[in-house]
């Protein structure tokens, strides 16, 4: 007999839109409007799709909405790599692959792979064409880097401020946390019956480059990389402390971190900049439309709709069937392709492919918002995958209409390339 569809796949029926190529991407553009903040998701970090339309989308919004800022899950200090690659800030004749060979920390699939030197080659011809204000830049917004942040800073200001009590401090933070060994883990740990030593010497160290701000004014962002590396160690500090008591006070502190680092990215561009942000749809979805909000996880989505007006802000959710994906079987050790079976029945993904097995988008608004907002469980993977365990741990209770703005369904992907 013919099953009746249910309420959520009715809805997908009447407002779904068929995807195959970039024009299809016209509802989201329009949607998108004036905003000035655009977040992409992804379901995975290593599935190609979500890698490349997230590529399409963003060099559309580059082109015919003027963004020219991009921030990544990723750390700092790598991602200023591709930023200087890109605006052509380095004199060194590096090709794209050997820029991405600075994400040597594990996942290093994330960012060094295929898909992502295509977008970065694109971006630096893009770049050649404008002057300086109009150049894209990349960054990375995340919290891990602390000992590579603190070397950056402390290479920086030896070479053009040694007499500053900036590098005084920084010297003194960076003896503080040196006994560590670069371990976080073993910091972490210490940190439990650490003194307040080292959490005063790397907020001293912020604060006293951000109130000498016009000793590092720089036509390279010198200035702005300084500024951040010394947040990112000041943030990273608290982030491996808190660690130790909760995943999800840890949580926190890291989206909190991310969040810092867009602000200060948009206020050194000016008002009218505009940024677009890739990170997993767990980072760029509202979190108060999730069972993150009962364990008191707030996220860079809903923290972003709560700082600005509801026009600025716009999040594109991403998600797939089955396919291939890139990830590892336990944390820091060599990633395989991993098979990603069909999803669970009753979930979201389930849903959308019951109501066709082809690519569509979703365009949420006032109109139908309400339509999609049933509990209904959303597939999330990580960076550590184990698909057997699956209904037990990768699906996030959701209200999907109120997470995103917008969501992309493609029923079948495949595994990014890494570049390795």
């Amino acid at each position: 007999g013919v099953f009746p569809m249910k309420p959520i796949e009715e809805s997908i029926k009447k407002y779904a839109r068929s995807f195959e190529t970039t024009e299809d991407l016209d509802p989201i553009i329009e949607a998108i409007g004036d905003a000035k903040i655009v977040l992409l998701g992804e379901a995975s970090h290593g599935t190609s799709e979500f890698y490349t339309v997230r590529a399409e989308l963003s060099k559309r919004l580059i082109e015919e909405k003027g963004f020219t800022l991009i921030a990544v899950e990723g750390d700092w200090p790598s991602t200023q790599q591709i930023n200087r690659y890109i605006k052509g800030y380095t004199e060194e004749e590096k090709d794209v692959r050997g820029v991405l060979k600075s994400f040597n920390r594990w996942p290093t699939w994330m960012w060094a792979n295929e898909e992502i030197a295509e977008f970065v080659s694109w971006l630096r011809v893009h770049n050649k064409q404008k002057e300086a204000s109009l150049k894209v830049g990349f960054y990375g917004i995340d919290v891990y880097s602390l000992w590579e942040s603190i070397n950056e800073v402390i290479t920086y200001l030896s070479k053009t401020k040694p007499d500053s009590i900036e590098l005084e401090l920084a010297k003194k933070a960076f003896s503080c946390f040196e006994p560590y060994n670069r371990h976080p883990e073993s910091y972490a740990m210490s940190s439990v019956n650490l003194s307040q030593a080292c959490v005063d010497e790397v907020s001293k160290l912020l604060t006293s480059i951000r109130s000498h701000e016009e000793n590092y004014k720089d036509p390279q962002e010198l200035d702005l990389n300084l500024k951040i590396n010394a947040m990112v160690v000041q943030n990273a500090e608290e982030y491996y402390r808190a660690m130790v008591q909760s995943d999800d006070l840890s949580w926190n502190v890291r989206d909190e971190h991310m969040v810092e680092a867009i602000n200060e990215i948009l206020d050194y561009h000016g008002n009218d900049a505009k940024i677009i942000i890739w990170e997993h749809n767990t980072h760029i979805g509202d979190a108060s439309a999730t069972d993150m909000e009962a364990a008191g996880m707030i996220n860079v989505g809903q923290i972003l709709r709560q700082q600005n007006r509801k026009e600025n802000v716009y999040a594109v959710g991403f998600g797939t069937n089955r396919g291939t994906v890139i990830a590892a079987d336990e944390w820091g050790i060599a990633y395989k392709q991993i098979d990603v079976p069909p999803a669970m029945k009753d979930s979201w993904e389930a849903a959308l492919h019951n109501t066709g097995a082809f690519n569509k988008l979703l365009i949420f608004n006032e109109e139908n918002r309400h339509l999609f907002n049933d509990w209904i469980g959303h597939r999330a993977i990580g960076v550590v995958y184990n698909p057997e365990y699956e209904a037990y741990g990768n699906y996030v209770p959701s209200k999907i209409g109120s997470r995103y703005d917008a969501f992309i369904y493609m029923d079948q992907t495949k595994a990014l390339s890494p570049l390795d």
